[in-house]
C-alpha cells in the first residue's frame, strides 16, 4: 500500500495484520518499516501498521526539500489520514520515535498512547542545526552500498558492529528488504549512504524537546544502557512530559528493539495495558 505525503513523496505502508486497535510503527535511521516484523509477531491484541519513512525503504525521497526531520512527522500524519486510522498507538525506535513525537505535536490528540525507544530529542542547549561534518553522517557516507548478493549482505553485517548485535531473524528482514537487486545480480542499499548521512546531519536541529509539555497522551520512554546518547536524555525527556515514565533495559543498546525484539514486545503490551 502507499500514502500520498508532503512534498510529492510517496509513502510505503505495511500492513503486519492483527486485530485490535490500530498501532503504528516507526523505524530507526536507515532502516525500513519491516524490520519491525519479528518484534510484531509478539505484539498481540493491536492491528499493526508500519511505515517506510521518505528516503528509506520503498518510499520515494523529496525532491525539493531536505530530509529534516518535520518532513518524517508529515510521513506518519499522512499514513494515520490515508488509511483512516482513528486516535492509534504509536512506538517507534530512534528517529522513528522522534518522528512520533513531532506528529503528536504537530497535531495534539493524534495518538492515544506512545512507547519510545531512545528517541532522538535533545535538549534544547543541545540544538545544534543541521550539520553534515558530524560521526554518525561521515559514517554512513563511508558505509558499502552494494554486495554480491543478499546473503554476501548479510553475512558481512552479521559478522561485525554495530549490525552484529541484531536479532538474527531481524537482520535478515532487513537485507531482504532493504536492498534492490540490479540487472547484474548484485544488491544495493535502498536508503543511500548519501540520504542516510542527510538524515543524520538534521538529527539535532529540531525543536520537539521544547514542546514536550504539549504532548499529553501517555507516553513511555525506553532506554538500554544510560552512558550513550540518545539514551542519556532519555529521562530528562520522560520528566518533562506530563505523562512520562521510564522502561530500562541496561543489558540492550541503542538497538533494543532489533536486537531483543520480543523483549521489547513484551514491554510495549505492559506499558500499553494501562491506557485506557
Amino acid at each position: 500500500m502507499r500514502v500520498p505525503s508532503t512534498d510529492d513523496v510517496e509513502i510505503k505502508v505495511h500492513d503486519l495484520g492483527g486485530e485490535g486497535p490500530p498501532l503504528v510503527l516507526a523505524h530507526a535511521t536507515g532502516f525500513h518499516g519491516r524490520v519491525w516484523e519479528p518484534l510484531a509477531a509478539h505484539l498481540t491484541g493491536f492491528h499493526l501498521w508500519s511505515i517506510d519513512m521518505r528516503a528509506h525503504g520503498d518510499s520515494t525521497a523529496p525532491e525539493d526539500r531536505p530530509l529534516e526531520w518535520y518532513g518524517f512527522a508529515d510521513d506518519v500524519l499522512s499514513v494515520i489520514d490515508g488509511i483512516g486510522l482513528e486516535k492509534p498507538f504509536g512506538v517507534g525506535h530512534s528517529k522513528g520515535a522522534a518522528s512520533l513525537l513531532l506528529a503528536e505535536q504537530a497535531r495534539p490528540g493524534t495518538f492515544t498512547a506512545l512507547y519510545l525507544y531512545e528517541p532522538v530529542v535533545v535538549p534544547t542547549d543541545h540544538v545544534t542545526g543541521h550539520n553534515p561534518d558530524n560521526p554518525l553522517s561521515n559514517g554512513a557516507r563511508r558505509r558499502r552500498d552494494t554486495f554480491e548478493s543478499f546473503d554476501a549482505a548479510y553475512e558481512n553485517y552479521a559478522s561485525k558492529p554495530p549490525f552484529n548485535t541484531l536479532h538474527p531473524e531481524v537482520l535478515r528482514v532487513y537485507v531482504d528488504h532493504g536492498f534492490t537487486q540490479n540487472d547484474d545480480g548484485t544488491v544495493s542499499l535502498k536508503c543511500s549512504p548519501e540520504n542516510e548521512a542527510e538524515v543524520y546531519a538534521h538529527g539535532m536541529s529540531h525543536h520537539a524537546f521544547a514542546a514536550l509539555h504539549e504532548v499529553t497522551c501517555p507516553v513511555t520512554v525506553a532506554m538500554g544502557v544510560e552512558d550513550t546518547v540518545p539514551a542519556i536524555f532519555g529521562r530528562p525527556i520522560a520528566e518533562a512530559l506530563p505523562h512520562g515514565t521510564i522502561a530500562s533495559f541496561p543489558e540492550l543498546a541503542h538497538f533494543g528493539p532489533l536486537e531483543a525484539p520480543a523483549t521489547i514486545a513484551a514491554s510495549v503490551l505492559e506499558a500499553f495495558s494501562h491506557v485506557k
